[in-house]
């Protein structure tokens, strides 16, 4: 396998741990805090997860550890979308296996949950294992969004590992990964197996994170990427001067991205969608927002800027989001009749008579290509695909129009030419940040200490992360600590509860503070490219907004 110069370097690197984790690991021990609870709904969850629920938080400390030094056998398995770091937690998890005894052996689950699900595997070697160090992406072993949730799944994914002998299974995930990871837990601790089953936090958005979860792994290294590319795009627009560019940036349910990238920026216009949605502004709103940047700006003959909007945007606008919950109603029930309506004009004859009044009059007023995007097929579990509706399209139609009456009315007097961009998957298998490659080889080093010793349905913390490597902190949390029971389709579904962008956080509070200013001036920053060699303030510095929420 051809490699570049960079990746050859990459290899050479050393991921820095923890002081606790570095020494002879049969003196590392646990010890025990409280019983937890959970983030809410405490007793429908503690009869859901009889045998896991209110396990205390487990810490490492130095002492004897009479269970650690016997051979395993472990699974993993990386579930759901990509995120930078990956390869590290499963080099953390071998590389501790082997420390704790060299016969230990590790599995790969190919594909995602659907591998064990399905039996398919392969063995992570010491060579295989070293062509993916401190490497992005995923495909060591392939990702996949299987969800496991029916009795059989439940049963196929048991019959595997009492097959295989596995001692347990690491499933590195987001917050619906690491759901299943405590419903697995708790199927197989109820059916008799001693299998363990330990969770990681991943995801780029950002929204697996509280107390004990400082960030999910694959952020830092993903709004660095998209941060560089937002630079450089805020140096062509001040250099050209004659563009306004639309930047849609990955986070569906939160804004965590878009915020981070708008502290490292410092764009003219940046939405938030958790504001959006508790002032309950209306899409005009939103593009008067924007036009207020542009004129201002304009009157300064700078016609040109650069606005930031989260992917999931749209679904926080009052008026969208009840017309999309409406078709996703409408799409479960009648389906097969509508996919049948092959003519976008008699498609919208159709929705017409079924859509509510206020709906109906709001479609008919979107452009052609973004309510035939509307009409797309849902995802797997109903919902619109976000992702594919050109949301920074629709709000440079609107912006277009907005000022053009405003010219009429003599309160515009400048030039609007607009370009759109999505950032998303550039950002999802970067080389990661030096950073993502400590804390990751970290949480899989502290996800093999939770195995060694015995523990099930906790997921691998590591805090103190603003501080130095070495005063990091490992840790076992409780799965169920982070659940709350929600509502999907339709049912009462035990879920860990997502975090979203706190408006009276420190990181919101500084963007709201300086965010008139930058729509008025240019202010722009430039990151520039993820470094990986030279002083640790270049290299190993963490993002803006953990800095911020822990400093």
């Amino acid at each position: 396998m051809e490699t570049s110069v960079l990746q050859k370097a990459r290899y050479a690197y050393r991921p820095k741990l923890p002081a606790i984790l570095t020494g002879n690991i049969e003196d590392i021990a646990l010890r025990f805090g409280e019983p937890t609870g959970a983030a809410a709904d405490d007793g429908a969850l503690a009869k859901l997860f009889e045998h896991i629920y209110g396990k205390p938080i487990a810490g490492f400390v130095k002492g004897k550890n009479e269970t650690i030094g016997k051979p395993l056998l472990a699974g993993v398995i990386l579930s759901g979308g990509q995120a930078p770091g990956g390869h590290n937690v499963i080099a953390g998890l071998y590389d501790g296996l082997k420390k704790g005894n060299p016969a230990s052996r590790l599995l790969g689950f190919l594909g995602g949950p659907s591998g064990l699900l399905e039996d398919r595997a392969l063995e992570i070697t010491g060579d295989l294992i070293g062509q993916y160090r401190n490497t992005g992406g995923f495909d060591i072993i392939g990702s996949g969004r299987t969800k496991i949730e029916s009795p059989e799944q439940f049963a196929a994914a048991l019959e595997t590992v009492r097959k295989r002998g596995l001692d347990a299974v690491v499933i590195i995930g987001g917050d619906d990964s690491n759901t299943n990871a405590a419903l697995l837990a708790e199927y197989f601790a109820a059916g008799g197996s001693s299998a363990q089953v330990i969770g990681c936090p991943k995801t780029i958005d950002g929204d697996l994170k509280n107390e004990y979860i400082e960030t999910s792994f694959g952020f830092d290294t993903a709004v660095k990427t998209y941060s560089e590319l937002i630079g450089n795009i805020e140096r062509d627009a001040a250099s050209a001067r004659k563009y306004w560019h639309f930047i849609k940036l990955m986070g569906r349910s939160a804004s965590h991205i878009a915020l981070e990238c708008a502290l490292q920026t410092q764009p003219n216009v940046c939405l938030i969608s958790e504001e959006v949605e508790v002032k309950n502004m209306s899409l005009d709103e939103i593009v008067g927002e924007i036009c207020a940047s542009v004129v201002k700006r304009a009157a300064d003959k700078n016609n040109f800027g650069v606005v930031l909007i989260p992917e999931g945007l749209i679904e926080f606008v009052p008026e969208m989001k009840k017309l999309i919950k409406e078709l996703n109603d409408l799409m479960a029930v009648y389906s097969g009749e509508l996919s049948g309506i092959t003519n976008f004009i008699d498609q919208m004859y159709w929705l017409d008579r079924h859509l509510s009044n206020q709906s109906s009059g709001f479609f008919k007023t979107l452009p052609p290509e973004i309510a035939r995007e509307l009409l797309a097929d849902r995802d797997p579990h109903g919902n619109v695909q976000v992702s594919r509706i050109e949301t920074e399209k629709l709000l440079i139609g609107m912006v277009e129009k907005k000022l053009g009456e405003l010219k009429k009315l003599g309160a515009y007097g400048g030039k609007f030419s607009a370009l759109a961009h999505f950032f998303g998957y550039e950002g999802r298998c970067a080389f990661p940040s030096n950073f993502d490659a400590d804390y990751c080889y970290s949480l899989g080093f502290t996800a093999f200490m939770l195995i060694a010793s015995g523990l099930t349905g906790y997921i691998s913390s590591v805090r103190n992360l603003t501080a130095p490597a070495e005063r990091w902190v490992p840790a076992g949390v409780p799965l169920t600590m982070m659940m709350n029971m929600e509502k999907r389709q339709g049912a009462s579904k035990p879920v860990i509860k997502k975090a979203l962008v706190e408006l009276e956080g420190a990181p919101f509070r500084l963007f709201a503070a300086r965010r008139e200013e930058w729509a008025m001036k240019t202010l722009y920053h430039y990151p520039g490219a993820i470094q990986y060699f030279g002083p640790p303030e270049v290299c190993d510095e963490p993002a803006k907004t953990l800095k911020l929420e822990h400093p």
